[in-house]
């Protein structure tokens, strides 16, 4: 069985923007909305891993500026 791709974080943005407008536009049936919202729900969670994995890239490149401006108040020995 074929797995479905991964959206990228944009494209993730915009189906659950999607998501939002269909479920608030009333016109579902319950069953069609419970299976939205359970997209949506992975959907968060993907952006939500998403958005993580960048912050720790963005702290792990930011640690060696840490370390260069600590040393840089250093007093000369």
């Amino acid at each position: 069985m074929a797995r479905k791709k991964r959206p990228g974080f944009e494209e993730a943005l915009t189906q659950l923007e999607e998501i939002v407008e269909r479920l608030e536009s009333d016109e579902l049936t319950l069953d069609e909305s419970l299976k939205l919202f359970e997209q949506g729900v992975a959907l968060t969670r993907l952006t939500q891993k998403t958005l993580e994995e960048a912050e720790q890239k963005i702290q792990v490149l930011g640690e060696p500026l840490k370390l260069d401006a600590e040393a840089e108040d250093l007093p000369d020995a």
